[in-house]
């Protein structure tokens, strides 16, 4: 018990850091996402140093400028000549956090016009890092407010379909299985091929956020259901019941209660899930397109070969995303397995 609550802790820990960080994406980037440096396409991570070129250490980290390889196409030098020495809050491009407050400060960066790439850059020399964190704005924001949505109707049907029972209930359930029965990556990309195309990043959102929400309600709805059937059986509901209190309150104060186990084991379970599927929607050009970064839209380059083979860290999305599913399948395991020791208690 007390080793699966040292994993909730661990890995909501690092979510709670990790979500943080990406809604501070302005003050953690020390670039905008769009801005373009067309002399650095498709450039290598540049390596942090502690010595300059004639070997005196310092305590402040340093980078070099990149310039092209003359003998090779394509690759980078350092040039030594120009080192450019890491700042910490220092004033950069200006952001906007959660629409409310403006700023230009940064949590590190260089002096112009020195720059830096921790993480490269793609075609059009845009800082990868920079994209990174602004792209998972889009893509954990999709993934929790599908799953929020998700299990939205999945309470409210699964609530009434168990509660009430007799043909609701086997409506509802028919309809369950329907939806369970079909592949949720192709009725994904059915729905979303019957949406508008040209649509603007807000809008390509909120019909992403939609679509990816309304196909995953069926297995809380079937999970909620079979609690709530159990929990209207129980002698203090009934006894409520015989005391005259409505259904409302029955509902309210008695057997939703008992679902919020299933709730926060299904969150940690469909954000992951909707995370990807907005990142394979973007992949495929269905979801946000350029300039707005997501981590689904920068893989897209993945799908020349030449980037494959030569830009190893344009794979640094997938990377995030293995990372994140993998948090919070370990939180989604804990808390299943603390609920299962409880009920048993």
């Amino acid at each position: 018990m007390k080793n699966q609550q040292k994993r909730v802790w661990l890995a909501g820990i690092f979510l709670v850091l990790l979500h943080t960080c990406v809604l501070l994406a302005g003050f953690v980037a020390p670039y905008s996402p769009a801005g373009q440096n067309r002399d650095l396409p498709y450039a290598p991570p540049m390596r942090i140093h502690f010595s300059d070129a004639s070997g005196r250490v310092h305590l402040r980290p340093l980078v070099y400028s990149l310039v092209p390889d003359p003998a090779n196409f394509g690759a980078y030098l350092d040039d030594r000549t120009h080192p450019s020495f890491f700042r910490f809050f220092i004033r950069g491009d200006k952001y906007t956090i959660a629409g409310l407050f403006h700023s230009d400060l940064h949590l590190f960066g260089v002096d112009a016009p020195g720059r830096i790439l921790l993480l490269g850059s793609d075609a059009y020399g845009r800082d990868q890092f920079s994209r990174l964190v602004f792209g998972g704005q889009v893509s954990l924001a999709a993934g929790l407010v599908a799953a929020i949505l998700s299990l939205g109707f999945g309470l409210l049907l699964g609530a009434i379909s168990g509660f009430y029972g007799r043909w609701l209930d086997e409506g509802m359930m028919r309809i369950t299985e329907l939806f369970m029965a079909l592949p949720w990556i192709y009725l994904l990309l059915a729905i979303r091929a019957f949406l508008p195309v040209h649509v603007s990043p807000v809008q390509a959102f909120f019909l992403l956020v939609c679509v990816i929400g309304v196909v995953g309600w069926t297995r809380p709805a079937r999970l909620i259901r079979g609690t709530v059937l159990t929990a209207k059986e129980r002698g203090y509901v009934l006894a409520g019941r015989g005391f005259g209190a409505s259904d409302w309150d029955l509902l309210r104060r008695h057997i939703l209660p008992q679902t919020t186990g299933i709730l926060l084991t299904q969150a940690a379970i469909l954000v992951p899930q909707y995370i990807l599927a907005e990142a394979t929607l973007s992949f495929l050009g269905l979801g946000l397109g350029e300039p707005t970064p997501s981590w689904g839209n920068m893989l897209a380059t993945l799908q020349q070969y030449k980037v494959i083979v030569s830009c190893w860290w344009m794979f640094t999305p997938a990377v995030t995303l293995v990372i994140v599913s993998g948090a919070y399948f370990v939180l989604s395991d804990s808390l299943h397995r603390l609920e299962s020791a409880s009920n048993h208690q």
